[in-house]
């Protein structure tokens, strides 16, 4: 298939499923493996990650006036009840040195899952069953209703779950974030907008990781057509992730996360048949 018709699906794989609680990364490598892509080559294996930061882009874009909002009223708050340790700004960050620091040192371990589509089977289907008893136990319970009255502990906590997203491809970062908000007493669309807030810092450095190792290890220079073919997954993963968070947003404030948790253990039960070669 032609690598422009590739990058085009990919890229609206990736707008469709990033911020959305059914992992992007496990979507990503399943359509790769659909399209035939080489799971193990490095240049796929970059675009896979670098496109995320087109997604995460519409973030910025779509929350631009809150996020102007908080970096203004840095460390007070706009009703001068925060420090610089539990302001939005500082629990985004805090939550994101949690998650950072470990997913490093896991870097090696955390390539060899990307490749395993049992690992991401296995992941999607226990996540799927996660995230709907998270949801029903905890959604009435809920006492934190806005981000800007999270604390440190609830912070620490989401950045912790995190890391079993980074470490098991089909976890989903987002399920992960929103469900251990969840769990921490935030309210669900309190866990979402700041599941998409943590986003921010989290993709960007590891785009720009991934982005960096790739240029250093690769000992041929990416052609120019590549650069087209990522610029294109880019762009197509930004402009679906757009309408994807206005329609999250509005989903959410009416809605459970019920039929993503279904969505979840129907695909990773597919995923695993197919494995195990039960579908054949």
């Amino acid at each position: 298939m032609n690598e422009y018709v590739s990058a085009l699906i990919i890229g609206i794989v990736e707008g469709l499923t990033e911020f959305l609680p059914v992992s992007s990364t496990a979507h990503i490598r399943l359509t790769q493996e659909l399209l035939s892509l080489p799971l193990d080559d490095s240049y796929w294996k970059m675009f896979a990650i670098v496109i995320q930061l087109g997604a995460i882009g519409s973030v910025l874009v779509y929350f631009r006036e809150r996020i102007v909002e908080f970096l203004r009223s840095y460390p007070s708050g706009q009703a001068g009840r925060h420090t610089w340790w539990n302001h939005p700004v500082a629990l985004v960050l805090i939550s994101f040195v949690v998650t950072a620091v470990p997913c490093l040192l896991m870097d090696e371990f955390i390539g060899d899952n990307l490749e395993s589509p049992e690992i991401i089977g296995w992941a999607l289907l226990v996540g799927g069953i996660v995230m709907w008893i998270v949801d029903r136990a905890c959604s009435r319970r809920a006492k934190t209703m806005q981000i800007e009255d999270m604390t440190l502990h609830q912070a620490v906590v989401i950045g912790f779950t995190q890391i079993f997203a980074a470490a098991f491809p089909g976890v989903s970062r987002s399920m992960a974030t929103i469900a251990g908000g969840q769990l921490m007493g935030l309210s669900r669309p309190a866990a979402l907008e700041f599941s998409f807030f943590l986003s921010i810092p989290v993709m960007v450095a590891a785009t720009a990781f991934k982005l960096l190792q790739f240029v250093l290890e690769t000992p041929t220079a990416v052609s120019t057509q590549q650069w087209l073919v990522l610029a294109v997954g880019f762009a197509v993963s930004f402009l679906v992730a757009w309408a994807v968070i206005a329609w999250f947003m509005s989903w959410v404030r009416k809605h459970g996360f019920t039929p993503f948790a279904i969505y979840r253990v129907i695909l990773g039960s597919l995923t695993l048949a197919w494995v195990y070669g039960l579908l054949a």
